[in-house]
């Protein structure tokens, strides 16, 4: 009976327990925080928790005011605690109690009341990243797989017989189109070749034009479609691609923070920029994917192994600076174990079969092609 009576206590705990040991509190949080013009989620998360991914578990929506899930510039954020002494945050006009700063043991610290909101015309909510640094990757650029590349429709030319064309003009397509449907044309570009496998795994590619499909085709009898393009950004030429628009191009400006729901790892394989060494803000591509069950909001853990140390005769030395005839007069046993080291973390806000893209949220330290990525 005794057992019982504990394994029950145990398991009513558990929960809170769990819950507050995942979320950490910054040791110089703020009772409240007034939202300003320009911040991310992620920045307000990072004012009140050492985690800022862990966002949803303490953000609490008001159900008697409209658009509770959105945060604007000028709203007051509160940090009061639950009947459970479990910290939330809300919004300082939803009525919450006078004293934030301490935790009720007898009864609830917070209450729900109606509440009604004034939103000026000009004012945008808080986005959950700076969309002006992943606009372009969204709208303009994108990734085209593999099968992308060999099986989509694409240009063969136009209706004056020029090898390159810019707006107001039908060109012909190697592919069956659904009449009245706009589609995309996009430029192939590089190859993403993944350094663990070193296989092609994907294709840059850049918008190149928008265009509105005026006959279907039919391909069994090398009929090509036709399509009047009406939105060029740069010359379309013979083996553009073609892919339905707004296919891959849809910008939220709410990203869900979330935990990966796999135990997922990999490389950080391209920067956008092209460069070896980055830091935040830096748009960069894993070699993960959907099919990998990595997600759109997904925070990745970026990982560096430590240096690795070897025991000589004149004590530890790096293993890159040893020279070979050391290491082969040193014991088998002799080189440590070193260990993996968290230096990073970052966002996925576009995700394809095979590769991903995602944002440098934060770094202690310049990051580098080939770092690793995890799930934690």
């Amino acid at each position: 009976m005794i057992k019982k009576t504990v394994l029950t206590i145990i398991c009513f705990l558990l929960p809170n327990i769990v819950l507050a040991d995942e979320v950490l509190l910054q040791k110089n949080a703020p009772s409240k925080y007034v939202v300003k013009k320009g911040d991310t989620l992620w920045d307000i998360s990072g004012v009140f928790l050492e985690q800022p991914w862990l966002w949803p578990k303490i953000w609490r929506l008001n159900p008697a005011i409209e658009n509770p899930h959105l945060i604007y510039p000028g709203d007051e954020l509160r940090l009061v605690y639950d009947e459970n002494g479990l910290p939330m945050l809300v919004k300082a006009d939803d009525h919450s109690v006078s004293s934030p700063g301490e935790p009720s043991k007898s009864k609830p610290a917070y209450k729900w009341s109606p509440t009604a909101r004034v939103a000026l015309k000009d004012q945008s909510p808080v986005s959950s990243l700076p969309l002006h640094v992943i606009a372009p990757f969204v709208k303009y650029d994108t990734i085209l797989s593999v099968e992308d590349v060999n099986d989509s429709p694409y240009v063969l030319g136009g209706e004056e017989g020029y090898k390159s064309n810019i707006d107001g003009f039908k060109t012909y397509i190697n592919g069956d189109l659904d009449v009245g449907k706009s589609y995309a044309i996009y430029k192939k570009g590089r190859a993403i070749i993944d350094p663990e496998t070193e296989l092609v795994i994907a294709y840059h590619a850049t918008l190149a034009g928008t265009g509105k499909a005026l006959r279907r085709g039919n391909q069994e009898n090398k009929e090509p479609a036709t399509l009047f393009v009406e939105g060029a950004t740069r010359e379309i030429r013979a083996s553009d691609i073609l892919k339905p628009v707004n296919e891959g191009q849809l910008l939220p400006s709410l990203f869900t923070m979330q935990d990966p729901v796999a135990d997922v790892s990999g490389s950080i394989i391209e920067t956008s920029s092209g460069l070896r060494e980055f830091g935040k803000l830096e748009v960069v591509y894993l070699n993960r994917g959907s099919e990998d069950l990595i997600r759109q909001g997904d925070i990745l853990a970026v990982k560096r192994l430590s240096p690795g140390i070897i025991e000589t005769d004149k004590g530890p030395e790096y293993v890159n600076a040893t020279s070979r005839w050391v290491k082969m007069a040193s014991d088998k046993d002799s080189e440590y174990k070193m260990p993996t080291e968290t230096i990073g973390q970052m966002m996925v806000f576009k995700v394809f079969d095979n590769i991903s893209m995602a944002l440098i949220l934060n770094s202690e330290k310049p990051l580098k092609l080939q770092d690793t990525f995890s799930a934690r």
